[in-house]
């Protein structure tokens, strides 16, 4: 039999069967199963109770043609592949994304890039809407990611501030800046007087808040602000910052470090050096995303919600994916919280 008169490959239903039952021409029937504009109310519920008493199933595909909806959003990550499936920031975002998106059947799309071909090649995928909106993570000043992205009008929403264009997308963030002037504070609190700092890459908004938070405490403490390292928010990294600092400025009795992996590399500096942590260094980490597991002392952190930061920056871009919020300069601020372990 003819697909267009009856049933279709299996036995299935076929939308000409739908548009019969209901009533109504094949177009109007496709419009109100795939969700098009120009269909009356009447219509759509005829169609409505024939699909349910037909048991017919969408075509993707033709879905995707009327609303001009891929069904599909992208995760951009300005990073190496190594970084990504390693640093636990990256998986709790993409739980946090994930579980935001199997609500609604929405596919994720993984796109890594480093600056230079990559990035274009990013770019262009971006340009030409193969996705209907874009999540971005781990962005770095050099990338202008928020500016792209507000040029192209492409829904989007980012986690973490952006360096640029901050006023034309929507992101979610924590203050960074009161979590550094509050891991600092805990340090001067518990007696140390030289406290150094491990921060992060100079070239993200988060570590410059952090570090920015870091000069305030000890500014307002009336203390030495000159024992400043920067690491790459890596484990490595961190112990190699950690060592530099520390060559530098051997009498420290406390370090705040910009992320929990850089500061499991700075324990294992002070154990190379034979400092005894807390009782000689103290040490407090950022992010507590679980590194806390694998240091000796469990390791004192902020908290940074990274999985809620991921799932409400996922809920802005859907709703502008939706047409309910205009793509403009939506942001929602988190406060960080100390946690207390064996550290400091």
């Amino acid at each position: 039999m003819n697909s267009r008169g009856g049933h279709g490959p299996g036995g299935s239903p076929t939308l000409d069967e739908v548009a019969r039952l209901a009533g109504v021409s094949r177009a109007t029937a496709s419009r109100a199963i795939n969700g098009g504009n120009r269909v009356s109310a009447t219509a759509q519920n005829a169609v409505d109770a024939a699909v349910r008493t037909l048991g017919y199933t969408p075509n993707p595909a033709a879905r995707s043609l009327v609303t001009r909806r891929t069904d599909s959003v992208a995760l951009v990550v300005p990073e190496p592949d190594e970084r990504v499936f390693t640093d636990p920031f990256f998986a709790h975002t993409l739980r946090g994304a994930t579980r935001v998106l199997a609500e609604r059947d929405v596919q994720l799309v993984l796109l890594l890039a480093r600056p230079g071909e990559e990035e274009q090649r990013m770019l262009r995928y971006l340009r030409n809407r193969h996705i209907d909106g874009a999540l971005v993570v781990s962005h770095h000043q050099s990338d202008s990611l928020a500016d792209h992205l507000a040029a192209l009008d492409l829904p989007c929403a980012f986690v973490g501030r952006p360096w640029t264009s901050a006023d034309k997308v929507a992101y979610v963030d924590t203050d960074n800046v009161a979590g550094g002037r509050t891991a600092t504070q805990a340090l001067i609190d518990r007696g140390c007087i030289r406290i150094g700092t491990v921060a992060g890459p100079a070239d993200m908004t988060a570590s410059v808040d952090r570090l920015d938070g870091w000069y305030a405490a000890m500014r307002h403490a009336g203390l030495a602000d000159d024992a400043v390292e920067h690491g790459d928010f890596t484990e490595a990294g961190g112990e190699r910052a950690a060592a530099a600092l520390l060559a530098r400025h051997p009498d420290l009795d406390g370090i705040v470090v910009a992320s929990d992996l850089m500061a499991a590399g700075t324990l294992k500096t002070l154990k190379a050096l034979g400092r005894r942590v807390p009782d000689d260094v103290a040490v407090i980490g950022y992010d507590d995303l679980g590194v806390h597991e694998r240091t000796d002392p469990p390791l004192t952190t902020i908290r940074n919600p990274i999985r809620e930061m991921a799932e409400q920056a996922t809920r802005l871009l859907l709703e502008q994916v939706d047409g309910e919020r205009p793509a403009a300069a939506m942001r929602v601020i988190f406060p960080p919280s100390l946690v207390r372990r064996g550290t400091a």
